[in-house]
């Protein structure tokens, strides 16, 4: 059946979802088992494969409805469900209600993120993504549970855990641009030096990935915010769209 070199072409990118999927189910069952750690890692893992599924069904020509619906499944999984589930057991267990309805927040702010890409994805500008994307939802979990292992003092820190989770959750929800670098002209013209500062960023997340992960994320989500509001006026209404005419047989 493989042996189809554009039966492969197609399965390769749904393979790498596959995979996102993949692990985000190992890190519900790690989270369950108490071994958080490796839960955040694997979580990291599946950021990888989810970074790597689109770029590849790109490069092979292969994008279709399936892939996208699919590939939207899978970050339910991984980035929703699982760093969900992750927070909750690490930090709000004993939390009741309230550690209840937080972590539900953010798999709900998620989910929700994912519908409205899904339905607006002719609309968004390449440039910038509307709200915080999942995966960068997700890693900031990650972030606060090596965090978390590394400097175990903020475990106890309730309310500040409770704001942080829904800090995030209403990130992905709102209308505030997110710069994708996708077309930056700042990028195209210092190449190298961001390569210099991609390979930087690489290596030390590799060494001391405990703060790494959150600090990265939160430097983004702040130099967002930053950006937006010095420049409210230009992007406040870069997601509001004109509604379709209706049709008169209605």
């Amino acid at each position: 059946m493989l042996n189809n070199p554009k039966r492969l072409a197609f399965f390769l990118p749904n393979t790498f979802t596959a995979l996102n999927m993949a692990c985000g189910f190992f890190s519900i069952i790690l989270g369950y088992q108490g071994q958080f750690y490796q839960a955040a890692m694997i979580l990291g893992l599946g950021a990888i494969f989810d970074s790597v599924d689109g770029r590849v069904a790109r490069m092979t020509g292969t994008q279709s409805v399936f892939g996208e619906q699919f590939d939207s499944i899978s970050d339910v999984v991984s980035f929703g469900v699982a760093p969900a589930f992750l927070v909750y057991n690490k930090f709000f267990i004993n939390l009741g209600r309230i550690g209840l309805v937080t972590s539900f927040i953010f798999l709900l702010c998620g989910a929700l993120r994912l519908a409205r890409f899904n339905a607006n994805i002719d609309k968004v500008s390449s440039n910038f993504f509307q709200g915080l994307p999942i995966p960068s939802g997700a890693l900031a979990m990650i972030g606060l549970t090596l965090f978390s292992l590394e400097f175990p003092v903020i475990n106890d820190l309730k309310p500040i855990l409770v704001a942080y989770v829904l800090f995030y959750s209403f990130l992905m929800i709102s209308n505030i641009p997110f710069n994708s670098f996708k077309n930056s002209a700042w990028v195209k013209s210092h190449k190298k030096r961001v390569l210099f500062i991609i390979f930087s960023v690489m290596i030390l997340t590799f060494l001391y990935e405990e703060v790494m992960i959150g600090g990265v994320i939160l430097f983004y989500v702040l130099g967002s915010l930053v950006y937006f509001f010095m420049n409210k006026g230009a992007l406040e209404e870069m997601f509001h769209w004109k509604s379709e005419p209706e049709d008169d047989e209605h």
